[in-house]
C-alpha cells in the first residue's frame, strides 16, 4: 500500500492554545522542580549510580508521563547492566475519528516517529547572575533560567504535549516511540546498546524528531541540516616530580606550559585558529553552502552578535571584544563546516591566591576538537593523539588520554512532505517560513539512527537560541518559543505519510 499524506490537517491556533494551557499550568512546574536535581552526567559524576540524580529525574519524568494518561500510551524504563538508563514509551498508531488502528484494520505495520530527548545534564559553571544559579529555578520574563532546562529537560514533557494535541483534535497519526536518555552529554555512550535492544520495537522509522538542537532565532522554525563531531581527551605535560622553587630552576628546567604551547602550536596556528592537520577538513556540500548563504541574510551580525562577547571602557567608548570573522556566510561555516579547537578545562595550576614562586611540575588541559560533519571522529581522535604524544620536546612525558570522540551528521535530503509539513507548521505558529542552519555542537544518536535507519527523515530543532546559553552560566528556556515549536511539532507529525 502506498504511503499518503493524511488529509486531516491539525487546528493550529486549537493546538497552540491547549499546549500553551499545558506549559503554564504543569509543564514549567515540571521542569523547574528537575532543574533543582543536579542530575550530571556520568562523564561529570563518577558515581553517577550512587548518587541516583539521573534514576530521580528519569523516574519523575515517567511518573509525569503516566498521569498524562495518553490514549494507546505504555512506558517502561529500560536498564542494560552498568549503563545509564533510558526512558522508552510507545503510543499505538491511530486513524482518530475514523475509527481502529491501522494494525488492526489492516494488519500492516505503520510506520513510526521517534522522539528523542535527554535528560542528563552538563556541570554546573561558574559565573551564574547573582540571583540565578544551576540548581535553583527562576522563571522571569518568559524565561526558565537554571541547568538543563533547555538541553534538554523539556523534551520528554514537550512530546507529550504534542501528542496530546494530536488526540484532542481526533486526528490520525502514526505509531510514536519516545526515547530518553541520560548519557548524551558524555557523547551517548550508553545509547547504541539500547538502540540495537530496541531496534525491532522501533518498528519502520519514517521520521525522527529530536529535541535537542538550536535556533537561529526565536522567530521562526529552525530545523537543524549539520552538526559537528567532536573529540575530546586530557593533555598532560609532565617535565618533574614535584614543584620548585622557580628562581633555583626557571631557564634551567623547561616550562610545562611552554612545552604545552609547543605541542599545541603542531596541531593549530595560534595566531588564526586555523587547524592545521589536513585530515580534520572536509569540503563542504553545495546545498549546505547555499542554505548558509539564505541563513545568513535572515540572521545578519546576529550570527556572531548573540554571543556575549566581554567589553571595557576606552576613553569613554565602549570596546567589544571581536569574532574571527564579521561575514555571517563564513561565520556560519566557521562554527559548522571548520574545525575548532577549545581547552575547556586545566589542571596543574594553583588558585591565585596560592600561587607561589614555585616551577609546577606538569600541566594539563582538557581539550575539545570541534570535527566538520563528514570527518570521521574516532580516526581523527587516534591523529590527534598521535600528533600530540610524538617526540616530545625535552623528551617531557606527554600523553593524550581518556579519548572520548564522536562522528558529527549531515541531515538527508529533506523529503517534500517534510520540508512542507515544516514550513507550514512555521508559518501558522510564527509568520514566518522554515529556516535551516548547521550547529556547532554534536548530537551523536543523529549519526547512529541515520546508520539504523536509513530511509527516515529527521526533524531535528530545539529551543536553544540567541543567549540561551546551553553549558554556561544563565542558560535559560525560552518558554513563550518552546510553546510554539510544542505546537509546530504535533502538525508536523499529523502531516506524516502513512
Amino acid at each position: 500500500m502506498n504511503a499518503r499524506v493524511p488529509e486531516s490537517a491539525l487546528n493550529a491556533a486549537q493546538a497552540l492554545t491547549q499546549v500553551s494551557q499545558a506549559w503554564d499550568d504543569n509543564i514549567v512546574g515540571q521542569i523547574s522542580h528537575y532543574i533543582s536535581i543536579p542530575a550530571k552526567s556520568p562523564m561529570f559524576d563518577a558515581q553517577w549510580a550512587e548518587h541516583g540524580y539521573l534514576d530521580t529525574v528519569l523516574r519523575n519524568a515517567a511518573t509525569w508521563v503516566e498521569a498524562q494518561r495518553v490514549d494507546g500510551l505504555k512506558l517502561e524504563i529500560i536498564r542494560l547492566e552498568g549503563r545509564t538508563p533510558v526512558l522508552f514509551f510507545e503510543v499505538a498508531a491511530s486513524r482518530g475519528n475514523a475509527g481502529a488502528s491501522p494494525e488492526r484494520a489492516t494488519g500492516a505495520i505503520p510506520p513510526t516517529v521517534v522522539m528523542y530527548g535527554h535528560l542528563d545534564k552538563q556541570p554546573e559553571f561558574t559565573g551564574w547572575r547573582s540571583d540565578l544559579g544551576p540548581w535553583t529555578p527562576k522563571y522571569e520574563n518568559g524565561k526558565l533560567y537554571g541547568r538543563g532546562g533547555a538541553d534538554d529537560g523539556y523534551a520528554v514533557y514537550a512530546s507529550i504535549a504534542a501528542i496530546q494535541a494530536l488526540k484532542s483534535q481526533g486526528l490520525a497519526h502514526p505509531r510514536i516511540v519516545g526515547l530518553i536518555e541520560t548519557s548524551e552529554e558524555s557523547g551517548s555512550r550508553d545509547l547504541l546498546p539500547y538502540v540495537d535492544a530496541l531496534r525491532s520495537r522501533m518498528g519502520e522509522v519514517a521520521l525522527v524528531i529530536c529535541l535537542d538542537s538550536g535556533a537561529g532565532n526565536y522567530d521562526q522554525l529552525w530545523l537543524t541540516s549539520s552538526l559537528r563531531g567532536m573529540a575530546t581527551g586530557v593533555l598532560k605535560v609532565e617535565i618533574l616530580t614535584e614543584g620548585i622553587h622557580s628562581g633555583d630552576a626557571s631557564g634551567l628546567v623547561p616550562s610545562s606550559f611552554r612545552i604545552m604551547r609547543q605541542v599545541l602550536d603542531r596541531l593549530e596556528d595560534s595566531a588564526t585558529g586555523r587547524l592545521l592537520p589536513d585530515a580534520f577538513y572536509c569540503d563542504v556540500p553545495a546545498d549546505r553552502l547555499a542554505q548558509a548563504q539564505v541563513t545568513a541574510a535572515i540572521l545578519g551580525d546576529e550570527v556572531y552578535r548573540r554571543f556575549p562577547w566581554a567589553h571595557y571602557d576606552c576613553g569613554g567608548a565602549t570596546m567589544f571584544a571581536l569574532p574571527t570573522t564579521t561575514d555571517p556566510v563564513q561565520a556560519l561555516l566557521k562554527r559548522t563546516w571548520l574545525p575548532a579547537l577549545s581547552v575547556t578545562g586545566a589542571d596543574g595550576f594553583p588558585a591565585l591566591q596560592d600561587a607561589g614562586n614555585v616551577l609546577r611540575p606538569y600541566t594539563a588541559f582538557k581539550l575539545s576538537l570541534r570535527l566538520p560533519p563528514l570527518v570521521d571522529a574516532a580516526m581523527a581522535a587516534q591523529q590527534l593523539k598521535a600528533l600530540l604524544e610524538d617526540n616530545a620536546p625535552y623528551q617531557a612525558r606527554v600523553t593524550f588520554d581518556g579519548l572520548s570522540a564522536g562522528t558529527g551528521w549531515n541531515a538527508p535530503t529533506t523529503a517534500p512532505w517534510l520540508e512542507q509539513a515544516m514550513n507550514a507548521a512555521s508559518q501558522s505558529h510564527f509568520g514566518a517560513g522554515c529556516g535551516y542552519i548547521g550547529q556547532g555542537g554534536t548530537i551523536p544518536l543523529m549519526n547512529m539512527l541515520s546508520k539504523g535507519f536509513p530511509k527516515a527523515q529527521m526533524m531535528v530543532c530545539g529551543v536553544l537560541g540567541p543567549k540561551s546559553n546551553a553549558h554556561g552560566p544563565n542558560e535559560f528556556l525560552h518558554v513563550p518559543y518552546a510553546k510554539k515549536l510544542t505546537a509546530a511539532v504535533a502538525q508536523v507529525i499529523a502531516q506524516v505519510p502513512v
